[in-house]
């Protein structure tokens, strides 16, 4: 079933503020509605002093890089299925989040004992090694994916999927070599969790994030016009070689960063276009905005249910988006059966 671009917008919109207050307002300490809206001015509520303390320095963080993470995530997953014309490709296939976990890994079990550790700020230290180790990996796979400066993109996948079974040995053996406390904290980052967010976090990763969201839908017209090949891309005048370079530059920005405050979180890029598209259809152009609207509300969401589904005591958020994840993406590759169409 298709709807319009406008209902479909609006739908969005509209699932995205209930997420939002749904994150601010459930929870271990619950909060009513009328309290919540006295926050901004629009109720007669009164919040305590230990309300407000959750809501400004607890939740309203975690909410904001979850609409961050989930809507750079999205639009990044759509972004590459269509570059790549694969509605299989994710961010990761790049190797950006394997590099990052290693990376992460490695400086968890092994850095804060070394002289590293004297010259990176503390607070910043793990998403600063982190960011640093997805680049790197993502450059090695570029670099190998380049012939004469032009990017061929079976090299690419088969270079992305070699580096991430690197790195994903790499870190099994960090884990060997990690204490007790640094093995918990390595397997908590690589499934995914939201609740390291701060102010100063965002302060820097909100800028990078919402340049992903807001820029990629800027490429539609180039994307569309790469699902019919990229030679007929060539005669319809997209440079394609900067269209690869703009994407994937901007694809591996949002990975990285997102990685790097919130680990490995799977799922919201693989699986937001596919919905998104039997609803719309393969335009890149409602697509794009509507993977980046579909993608903030389900991690909120998800976010949400990893805290209070069995409070006191937390889940991964990247563990729930996997356990609800694969068995709607399962039905959908079902659904299609032995083809995948972008439309």
């Amino acid at each position: 079933m298709r709807l319009r671009p406008r209902l479909l917008l609006a739908m969005l919109g509209l699932l995205l503020a209930v997420a939002a207050f749904a994150s601010l307002a459930l929870g271990a300490l619950p909060i009513r509605l009328h309290d919540l809206l006295a926050l901004s001015g629009l109720g007669d509520g009164h919040l305590q002093d230990y309300e407000r303390a959750a809501l400004l320095d607890i939740r309203l963080p975690r909410l904001c890089l979850a609409l961050l993470i989930g809507g750079a995530s999205a639009v990044a997953g759509a972004a590459m299925q269509g570059l790549l014309r694969n509605p299989l490709a994710d961010p990761s296939l790049l190797g950006v989040a394997g590099g990052a976990a290693l990376a992460a890994a490695a400086w968890l079990a092994l850095g804060p004992g070394t002289a590293l550790a004297k010259l990176l700020p503390s607070a910043y230290a793990l998403p600063l090694v982190a960011t640093a180790g997805g680049l790197l990996a993502t450059l090695a796979v570029l670099r190998l994916a380049q012939t004469e400066g032009i990017t061929n993109v079976g090299t690419m996948l088969l270079a992305g999927i070699s580096i991430n079974a690197l790195a994903g040995a790499g870190v099994g053996l960090c884990q060997q070599l990690a204490s007790d406390a640094a093995l918990r904290d390595i397997s908590s980052w690589m499934f995914g969790n939201l609740g390291r967010a701060g102010w100063p976090d965002l302060a820097v990763a909100a800028p990078l994030l919402m340049l992903t969201i807001f820029w990629l839908p800027r490429e539609a017209r180039a994307l569309d016009a790469l699902l019919l090949g990229e030679a007929q891309a060539q005669h319809l005048g997209v440079d394609v070689e900067a269209c690869k370079r703009r994407v994937l530059g901007l694809v591996v920005l949002a990975t990285a960063t997102s990685v790097s405050l919130a680990g490995i979180i799977g799922f919201i890029g693989l699986l937001v276009p596919h919905l998104i598209r039997l609803l719309a259809g393969p335009g890149h152009r409602l697509l794009l905005p509507a993977s980046a609207l579909l993608g903030a509300a389900l991690l909120a969401l998800a976010d949400l249910a990893a805290r209070a589904a069995f409070a006191p005591l937390e889940l991964s958020v990247g563990v729930l988006t996997a356990i609800l994840g694969a068995p709607v993406f399962l039905w959908l590759l079902h659904r299609s059966r032995s083809r995948f169409p972008l439309g």
